[in-house]
Formats: C-alpha cells, structure tokens, sequence
C-alpha cells in the first residue's frame, strides 16, 4: 500500500512540474472555478431565499451575520493555507513523511478553533449580534441565524483546511466534489427549512450548517484516495516550528479574510444611519461582487499548487511565467464580468431584494464595484503567489490592503464627507491604492525570484 502511495506521489510530483504551465493551471483551476461558482451560488442561497420573507430586517441580518461567517472562513482559511503552502512546498520537495505531519496537524488544530468559535459566540450572543452591527429591529433576526451557524463552525473550519490541502496536492477535483455536494444540497435545503417547515430566516441557517457537514464527511474521505496524504491523529505534531509554518503560509490569508469580517462590520455601520435599506443593499452587493470575483479565484487557486510545487523544486521561470498567464487570463475576464455588472446592476440587485429602496442603493453601489473589478487581477493573483512561494511580509501587506488599511479608514472617512454615496464608493477607491501598492512589490518580487539553474531552496528548521 505504501509503495503504490509513493509512486502516486511520484507521478504527480513530475506532472506537476512538466505539464507545459497553462494547460496545466487550466486543469488545476478547472474544478476550482466550478467549486467557488457553486459555493458562491449557495453565499448568496440564504440571500435570495430569505428575501422573499420580504422583510428587509431578516435580509439585513444575513448580511450581519456574513461578517461572522467571514470570521470562521478566515480560521480555516488560516490553517489551511498555512498548512497547504508547506505541504506543496515539501511535495515538490518529495519529503511526504512532513507533508503529511502538516496535513494533520493543520486539520485538527482547526477543528479545535472551531470548536472555541462556537463556544464563546453561544455564550456572548447578544453582544457578539450587536457588535456586528445589528440594529435594533435586525436584532431578534440576526440572534436566530446567528446560533445556528455557530454550531456548524467545527466543521466549517475544518472543511476550508481540507479542502485546501487538496487542491495544494493537486487533488482539486476531490475538493470540487466535497464542496459541490455540499453547496447543491444547501440550495435544495434553503426552501425546504424556511418554508415548508417554516423555520424563516433560522431555516436557511440549519440549511447552511447541515450542507457544510456533508462537506465535511465526502473532503474527509477524499484524503483516502488518489495519492492524497491520510489524515491521522497521531501525526499531529504539537511543536512551534509547525505552527510557525502555518503562521508563515497562512497569516496572510487571516488577515485577509479577519479584514473582510471588520469591513463588513464597519460596512454595516457605516450604512446603518441610512436605515435598515441600505444594510441589506450592502449585503446584497457583497454577495453579487463575491459570485462576480469567484471564477477568477478559483483560477487563481488552480495556479497555487502549481506555484509550490515548482518553487520547491526549483523551476522559478515555471513560477513566473504562470503568474503572468493568470495575471492576463484573469484581467480580461473581469474587465468582461464588470462590464456586465454595471449595465445590468439594478435587475441583479431585484433579484434579491425587489424593494425600490433597496434597488437605488444596491444599483450604485455595485455599479462603483464593477468600474473596478478588473484590477482585482492584479492584487489577487499577487497575493496569492507571494504566499505561496512564503514571502510573507508582502503577501499579508497586500492582502490587509484592500478591505483593512484602506477600506476600513474610507469607509469612514467618505461616509462622513460624501454620506451614501460615500459609503457606495468605498470599495471601489480601496482597490485603486491597493492596485497602486500591489504593482511595485509584485514586481520586486519577480525580479528577486531565483533563475533556473540555481540551488534549491534550503530547508528551514528541520
């Protein structure tokens, strides 16, 4: 069993690193691409489905509580980019004994944040609802969808490590499966809980919860097949150095998504002078914008393993030249997506929500988005490959740039001089300086990077 195990790993290592890069990154992204669309599909699921309690309070709430939810995303992406950087960089390397000593020791520790999240969230309910940004009416709305997801965060977290450390071995299609049941099963439960069993807006919570479960169980049993690493207790290593790998590989994608959740707080905020309209507009907007961005995502998250198993092997122009191929891919399909976002912002928005209040808000705050969307090319497909190759420094800058150290001060700042319409434009004048960051370190970055012919990197701490 372990021979043929080996020579699995073995043929995926020289797949990995001679397949000519955009076929390869093409493969790779393929089930990616189909995993963010259909888990984007099931975001905005709980959306949609509880708009048509035609309460914009209930609406509102959902988009509360993603603030919450982007919270847990941000532990498990944590664990599972820190641990599935490593993981890939020692698969290039061929050293499986500590690649899958990270596997473990990534997945339970997720489990046991997980089990921590829903543990202090039940006991602080309320103040955890209204810190959020619930306002008073939300607020009986927000603590009913709230308690359920926080039951569901063991596993949602330890799904996000799972599912990431098989697309770093170059499994995604397992991840695709594991994430699209659960997705297809949401989207099928959403009607059924809010409606036939008329549980409202805590119905589309369970929905969640319950679908991310069975996520849980088919990513679980797809790290038993293909070559992929086996998930075993006893290869949990308890010592900083693995941690501080995980730290290293993952604290960019902490910040990332912990940012997002503080944005989104500061979002709420912000819009909630303008009524409970303007928080489920906003919430709508998030939505949509995540859909919009999750092809170009999955297709990044194709060109990662590619990217560790390359630069652990040495093969930096590989690392290089698929950088630039996704860089160019990715700005053309967004500039195409954003285009469509703008013209048809106001049917996207009643899609949702068809409340005239709702529409006029959610239409110009989207419509500021797409103006911008293409640069997220550049500042996704950055980040994602300075992590990966472990600059952290630069990886965690950029990803705090875009809805931390510039979006969180605008918010405020052109709320305050512009009022909605400033809270509308946020996004957008965020991503321009994070655009105008990103170019110059990206580019420091690519001519620092080591040709081909020179020495593999060395091992650290081991």
């Amino acid at each position: 069993m372990d021979d043929r195990l080996d020579e699995k790993q073995e043929q995926k290592f020289h797949q990995m690193t001679e397949t000519p890069v955009g076929r390869l990154i093409c493969r790779l992204a393929l089930p990616c691409i189909i995993s963010m669309l259909v888990t984007s599909f099931y975001n905005m699921a709980d959306t949609f489905f509880v708009g048509m309690l035609k309460s914009n309070s209930a609406t509102g709430a959902v988009g509360v509580v993603f603030s919450l939810m982007a919270i847990i995303q941000a532990v498990g992406f944590f664990f599972g980019h820190g641990s599935g950087n490593f993981i890939s960089r020692e698969l290039g390397r061929q050293n499986f004994d500590e690649a899958s000593k990270m596997a473990a020791t990534g997945f339970f520790s997720a489990l046991a944040a997980g089990a921590l999240i829903c543990a202090l969230g039940l006991l602080f309910l309320e103040p955890l609802a209204l810190l959020l940004g619930s306002t008073a009416t939300i607020l009986p709305y927000t603590k009913a969808y709230l308690q359920v997801i926080l039951l569901g965060a063991p596993w949602m977290t330890a799904s996000l490590v799972l599912n990431n450390q098989l697309r770093y071995q170059g499994s995604a299609a397992y991840a695709m499966v594991g994430i699209a049941s659960g997705a297809v099963l949401n989207i099928g439960l959403d009607p059924l809980l809010i409606f036939v069993f008329d549980l409202g807006v805590a119905g589309a919570a369970w929905a969640t919860i319950i679908s991310q479960f069975v996520s849980f169980c088919l990513l679980l049993a797809g790290c038993a097949k293909g070559g992929n690493l086996h998930i075993h207790i006893s290869r949990v290593q308890c010592h900083w150095f693995w941690y501080g790998q995980i730290i290293r590989g993952g604290l960019p994608s902490l910040a990332r998504q912990g940012l997002a959740s503080v944005a989104a707080i500061c979002l709420n905020r912000a819009a909630g002078p303008y009524g409970d309209a303007a928080i489920a507009a906003m919430g709508v907007v998030q939505r949509i914008t995540m859909f919009g961005g999750s092809a170009m995502i999955g297709f990044g998250q194709g060109f990662q393993p590619m990217c560790g198993f390359n630069f652990g092997a040495g093969l930096y122009q590989r690392v290089k030249d698929g950088f630039w191929f996704c860089v160019k891919t990715s700005t053309v399909f967004l500039a195409a997506v954003g285009a469509l976002g703008f013209f048809f912002a106001p049917q996207l928005i009643a899609l949702f929500r068809d409340d005239p209040e709702v529409i006029a808000i959610g239409s110009a705050a989207l419509r500021f988005q797409c103006a911008t969307l293409c640069l997220s090319g550049w500042i996704v497909m950055s980040n994602m490959m300075l992590q990966t190759i472990g600059r952290t420094g630069p990886a965690t800058f950029v990803a705090m740039a875009r809805q931390g150290v510039f979006f969180i001060p605008l918010v405020y700042i052109l709320s305050r001089a512009l009022g909605l319409p400033g809270v509308e434009m946020t996004q957008s004048a965020a991503d321009i300086l994070t655009l105008l960051c990103a170019v110059p370190i990206q580019l420091h970055a690519l001519r620092t990077l080591e040709r081909p012919g020179h020495s593999k990197p060395r091992r650290e701490g081991l």
